[in-house]
């Protein structure tokens, strides 16, 4: 098992190679996250609409 006092200094080099990302880009990615969780569910509730109305059309010629 290594030192502790070792594996601290390993943890903070490892640290200060992070690259944090700007507010534009966190800006940016979040933005791009919202636009496309919103066409996904409207594409989501196209198809369930689609499937629903099918399933009714079918349903209604035999019942």
């Amino acid at each position: 098992m290594a030192n502790p006092l070792q594996f601290m200094q390993q943890v903070r080099t490892e640290v200060g190679k992070v690259v944090w990302p700007t507010r534009r880009e966190v800006f940016l990615t979040t933005m791009m996250v919202l636009a496309l969780a919103t066409m996904t569910a409207i594409f989501f509730f196209l198809v369930d609409l689609l499937i629903r109305q099918g399933l009714q059309f079918v349903l209604g010629l035999f019942g």
